[in-house]
């Protein structure tokens, strides 16, 4: 019997075994929202989304519709955090739609940091391929607070993130590295937390700020102009 792997390079491997994994995942979540909001209409005529996406007509579907290559290509660390997430959601990948999956490549400069964010229609599961990260998930409020759950992962390990739930990766290396994410939604979403509470269109009040944050008016001004 032929063998496969030492021809099929190190990243498809990864990327098959993501997508296996999460397919457990799948059914617990999809179909669940998949935008952020759905506003109810009397009319079918404005009614737009399936799933967030029209399906094509089968006679019309390619094996093209369930390909997408360059996830051996490592993404631009140049910014000011040193990371970059490469996703494959529905909007790459058409024939996601409906099977409840997608995956991310996340590459990191020396210490370069995935800043703390959420998926709010998805689990995740991060393979670190390359390098050392330091990751952690906060649980949500409750009487004991908000616990913090930290590991330092090395070539070849596996973290979960629940859904929902504020997660990050940092590299703790003076060398790159790269992980493989697999998430339980064809749209996971993201929320990268600072820039949805410093950043948003229009501006969250100064007052509203000052007051959660318990800080002066100014360091709020100042984290604003740096993102």
């Amino acid at each position: 019997m032929m063998k496969y792997s030492k021809f099929v390079p190190k990243y498809a491997l990864v990327t098959v075994a993501l997508l296996a994994f999460a397919c457990s995942l799948a059914s617990a979540y999809d179909p669940s929202p998949l935008q952020d909001f759905c506003v109810a209409i009397n009319n079918p005529a404005s009614a737009v989304f399936v799933n967030g996406k029209f399906c094509k007509d089968p006679k019309l579907v390619t094996a093209n519709d369930f390909f997408r290559s360059g996830l051996n290509i490592p993404g631009n660390t140049s910014n000011k955090v040193g990371s970059n997430v490469t996703a494959v959601t529905v909007e790459q990948l058409p024939g996601l739609n409906t099977l409840g999956i997608s995956l991310a490549r996340i590459d990191f400069a020396p210490y370069g940091l995935n800043p703390p964010h959420t998926h709010p229609r998805s689990t995740e599961f991060l393979v670190v391929i390359e390098g050392t990260l330091h990751v952690g998930f906060v649980t949500s409020n409750s009487a004991n607070g908000n616990h913090l759950f930290t590991k330092v992962l090395n070539k070849g390990d596996v973290f979960v993130f629940p859904i929902g739930l504020v997660h990050f990766q940092l590299n703790v290396g003076n060398t790159k590295a790269v992980a493989f994410a697999g998430l339980s939604s064809q749209n996971p979403g993201v929320i990268t937390i600072a820039n949805a509470v410093f950043k948003s269109n229009p501006p969250i009040n100064a007052d509203v700020l000052t007051k959660a944050f318990q800080v002066d008016k100014n360091v709020v001004n100042y984290i604003q102009k740096q993102l």
